[in-house]
């Protein structure tokens, strides 16, 4: 597969989370990219689920908070994941339970983390892609 190219969607903490669940239920749906709009807010969640695909379900989870995109763009499966400047790993899919409200955007990492376990504050930079 020839991966699109891209610029960086960036984004900023406006919300954060503090918990963790082991049975959340979550359904990765069957579309790799979503393309976000400048001004939307995405919910942002981690998880130690790696080879994922479409229709699986998503149980161990850790929330980050929710996030607004700072610049309209494409985000895709694999994408790296940063945050305040280190990469926390990169994007397994999306989660649309709560659309049109907003995405639950999941990132492989390899311990489920929450705001708390990143030092998260409001106002976070949050980018996705290599750009």
């Amino acid at each position: 597969m020839i991966h699109p190219v891209k610029r960086k969607v960036e984004g900023t903490f406006v919300a954060l989370l503090f918990h963790k669940q082991e049975e959340r239920g979550m359904q990765l749906i069957e579309f790799e990219t979503r393309c976000v709009k400048q001004g939307e807010i995405h919910e942002i969640v981690t998880t130690t689920h790696f080879d994922a695909i479409a229709g699986d379900r998503i149980d161990r989870v850790g929330f980050l908070g929710f996030a607004e995109i700072q610049c309209g763009g494409v985000i895709g499966k694999g994408d790296p994941v940063m945050i305040q400047n280190q990469v926390i790993g990169r994007v397994l899919g999306f989660d649309d339970c709560h659309f049109p409200n907003h995405y639950n955007i999941l990132i492989s990492t390899v311990e489920t983390c929450t705001a708390h376990d990143l030092k998260l504050e409001v106002e976070s930079t949050l980018t996705f892609g290599e750009g």
